[in-house]
């Protein structure tokens, strides 16, 4: 997908993927809405939508108090049921969960659930993963918050195992399948599995067993010495950037086509493959202005 006018001096290489990330907590959850949200992204050329997962939504009430950045009044649509209904009415947008709690979930029904997205999709899923911060949660849903750094690792390796293999038997630390497996297996064998995280314990696990990392920075020069860890770490593992992907999160702002084009430039030497735009936070109080902000974004780095 080649760049737009303002970018075309900015921007080193002409095969970053631009996306939106779904603006959860601002956007109207009727089905009408979603489905115009889903083609009009598509229809702008745009190549894949991000969606953020929480499960509940905690009390600033309840007993100890809540700091957290999310409350019981922020809106979210659980990611997998949204793609599913978004996938009915577009053909060729992309899905990436940035990022599903994993650890907080059953393992072979995250597996039975996104192969069946994969499916009706016809392959557009990419699964982004990572450990979550609300405890809440994990106590509602029957998981273990302190062990989930740790279990991760081997539920990738059930979910890859069930989305490729028939017949799967695997006895491990926390999964236990005998000789059982999905049907229909995924359009994607595997479904590619990216990573959030940005502490050392999470780019190790990415650089070793992830297709691709989302960092969390507001700019590619907030993440250039994480980066440069990463780095280290793919070449430990026999990798490098170049097998690699890179989606990063870039604010609407003030909606400065400039300003953009400074941000595409910077993530795109830093070896961003994807980029997804962010209108959450930035004062769009209508489905109507969000979707106009993501039009203005397209014509920018589109040249539409």
């Amino acid at each position: 997908m080649l760049v737009g006018p303002y970018l075309a001096e900015e921007v080193s290489s002409p095969f970053v993927q631009f996306g939106v990330v779904y603006p959860q907590t601002e956007f109207p959850t009727d089905p009408g809405a979603v489905k115009d949200f889903a083609q009009t992204v598509e229809g702008l050329g745009l190549s894949h939508v991000v969606a953020y997962d929480h499960v509940l939504g905690a009390s600033p009430d309840r007993p100890g108090g809540w700091k957290g950045p999310y409350t019981h009044n922020s809106s979210f649509l659980e990611p997998i049921s949204l793609y599913s209904f978004m996938a009915a009415h577009t053909t060729r947008l992309g899905f990436l969960t940035g990022i599903i709690i994993l650890p907080q979930r059953q393992t072979a029904l995250v597996a039975k659930q996104t192969a069946t997205l994969d499916v009706l999709s016809g392959g557009r899923l990419r699964l982004g993963v990572g450990l979550g911060w609300n405890e809440v949660e994990y106590v509602a849903l029957g998981e273990d918050f302190h062990n989930r750094g740790r279990r991760i690792e081997e539920q990738v390796d059930v979910l890859r195992r069930l989305w490729t293999e028939p017949l799967v038997t695997y006895h491990g630390r926390w999964h236990r399948i005998d000789d059982a497996g999905l049907n229909p297996l995924p359009v994607q064998r595997p479904i590619p599995i990216w990573f959030g995280g940005s502490d050392d314990r999470a780019l190790r696990r990415a650089a070793r067993i992830g297709d691709g990392w989302l960092p969390p920075f507001r700019s590619a020069a907030d993440a250039r010495p994480t980066l440069e860890k990463l780095d280290g770490y793919l070449a430990q593992a026999g990798r490098s950037r170049g097998e690699f992907g890179l989606e990063a999160r870039m604010n609407y702002g003030s909606g400065d086509p400039e300003a953009w084009a400074a941000q595409v430039g910077d993530w795109a030497a830093a070896g961003a493959t994807h980029i997804g735009l962010n209108t959450m936070r930035a004062g769009l109080g209508t489905a109507a202005e969000h979707l106009q902000a993501i039009r203005s974004f397209a014509e920018v780095v589109r040249g539409v």
